[in-house]
């Protein structure tokens, strides 16, 4: 298999050194950029596979940046920064970052959930048992494109987080899928204590349901248990 290409986007020369010999010293093959800019540039001329990237940045914040490579790329993201409040942490994961550790950090938990998500990103065609397209109550999941499809015909791009959960209800409809059950297919992780990434997830899946009659409770919270999928898959 080729080595991952891991694309640091960090404007602090010592952090930025830091991550790069962490990650060289993993077998990684390592890209820097200092802001949108030169990340851009970097996408264009190397298969990324994984991006560790700060929200304080020159110019475009993080935010804005992991928004432009979830419209266009299908990476792992995980954000590495100081900012520590809920808030930051919860749009992070909504825009659809797969991970989101605090500085300062521990390096082996960075490399750690790092590699998981290349284990789950670099493989996520692998074990596939859904043909490309899968409907259900009216709606298309489309695999090719790593898309949701509404019945008017309104399409939502997916970041693999949403992709790989609906992936799994439609695997398992009428199951109660656990946290960590959901945890693990979408990012290869054990989940942690307070740990709110699926029910964000969760949280965005339904925002797309509730653009149509039809999605309405598709998805349902089993109190204690977990989320299960009530629809009918055709």
């Amino acid at each position: 298999m080729q080595t991952p290409n891991v694309l640091i986007v960090e404007d602090e020369v010592v952090t930025r050194t830091t991550l790069r010999s962490l990650f060289e010293a993993e077998g990684y093959t390592v890209h820097e950029a200092e802001n949108g800019e030169e990340m851009h540039d970097i996408f264009e001329n190397h298969n990324i596979s994984l991006v560790i990237m700060d929200i304080n940045l020159p110019g475009k914040n993080g935010l804005i940046l992991a928004r432009e490579v979830r419209d266009k790329k299908s990476v792992g993201l995980i954000f590495l920064t100081g900012r520590d409040n809920d808030v930051d942490r919860i749009l992070g994961l909504e825009i659809g970052a797969d991970d989101y550790l605090t500085k300062p950090f521990n390096p082996r938990e960075l490399t750690i959930r790092a590699r998981n998500l290349l284990s789950r990103t670099l493989h996520s065609n692998d074990d596939e048992d859904l043909p490309s397209k899968v409907s259900f109550n009216g709606w298309v999941l489309d695999g090719d494109s790593r898309s949701l499809i509404s019945p008017s015909g309104t399409e939502f791009r997916l970041p693999r987080s949403e992709f790989r959960a609906l992936h799994l209800f439609l695997s398992n409809p009428g199951k109660i899928l656990t946290r960590e059950q959901l945890i693990q297919e979408m990012t290869g992780r054990e989940l942690r204590s307070n740990d709110r990434t699926v029910d964000v997830t969760i949280r965005r899946i339904r925002k797309h349901f509730e653009s149509h009659p039809s999605g309405t409770d598709l998805i349902v919270t089993i109190h204690g248990e977990g989320y299960r999928f009530c629809g009918s898959v055709d």
